[in-house]
């Protein structure tokens, strides 16, 4: 599948992307390319983020692949049911683990927990790094085991975010050029 027969939905994950992080990045080099703008992004609420990208995913024109980063990975698979039938398919990125007690200061997870362990309805990719802060390796595995989705190890990459040295990132643009070659 080309990026330009397809809209690409980037789902950010929590707090606002800073300026450089790849998701931005990538919506400035893919024309068909947009950012999921939610609000609360420091006190999110699930019910509110999911209308939103539903919102997104039916406004859309084209058949719909969804790239979504940490917080935005756990909405994509708590949705997954109601996202079904535009979405070809999802390209997850360090999925943080809500369900982890303190993984941030000032939020619990809210209602974004206990983390969907369902199969996703589409084709997904899950991108994960061996010491990723807000989820750990074999966290990630369990992640994609259970939404069926297909797993790269990363390497040594932190929350794969700009903090962690990965505005450009590259190597991640590879991999989602490979993913949507295989959605067909």
């Amino acid at each position: 599948m080309k990026i330009t027969e397809t809209d690409i939905l980037l789902i950010p994950g929590y707090g606002k992307p800073l300026p450089g992080h790849w998701i931005l990045r990538w919506r400035d080099k893919m024309p068909t390319a947009r950012v999921v703008k939610q609000t609360e992004l420091l006190a999110p609420v699930k019910k509110d983020w999911l209308e939103k990208l539903v919102e997104d995913v039916e406004a859309a024109e084209r058949p719909v692949v969804l790239v979504a980063h940490s917080l935005g990975c756990i909405l994509v698979a708590h949705g997954a049911h109601v996202l079904k039938d535009k979405v070809r398919g999802a390209y997850l990125v360090a999925p943080s683990d809500w369900d982890r007690p303190g993984l941030v200061e000032g939020f619990d997870g809210g209602d974004f927990k206990p983390v969907s362990r369902d199969p996703l309805p589409f084709p997904a990719h899950l991108v994960a790094s061996r010491n990723d802060p807000y989820c750990t390796y074999e966290r990630a595995q369990e992640f994609a085991d259970a939404w069926g989705a297909t797993f790269q190890d990363a390497g040594e990459a932190g929350h794969i975010n700009l903090e962690s040295g990965h505005g450009p990132w590259p190597e991640g643009m590879m991999s989602f050029a490979h993913f949507m070659k295989r959605l067909g």
